[in-house]
């Protein structure tokens, strides 16, 4: 796994911060750091397995009990798609 997609997809979710104030709550967050990697391994899963939207909101929604929507979640997941599509090896 890359850091530099680890890294730039943990600031596209700090930016978004999906949590809100709930984020000062959480005290092994780690600047969204654990989430970045777990939606980078849902991203090279087959395709037809997870959209890019899904698997943000499946990650996110999972870890910290929200209820986003795949509309929710669109932007950050286009933004994820091109970090990880420019930094393929």
């Amino acid at each position: 796994m890359d850091e530099t997609q680890i890294i730039k997809i943990a600031e596209v979710l700090s930016e978004w911060n999906p949590l809100g104030n709930k984020a000062h709550n959480i005290p092994d967050l780690d600047g969204y750091r654990t989430e970045a990697i777990d939606i980078i391994a849902t991203f090279h899963l087959p395709v037809g397995c997870a959209t890019e939207r899904s698997g943000v909101l499946t990650v996110l929604n999972q870890a910290f009990g929200l209820s986003l929507s795949e509309e929710d979640c669109a932007e950050p997941a286009r933004k994820i798609a091109l970090i990880l599509k420019q930094h393929r090896k």
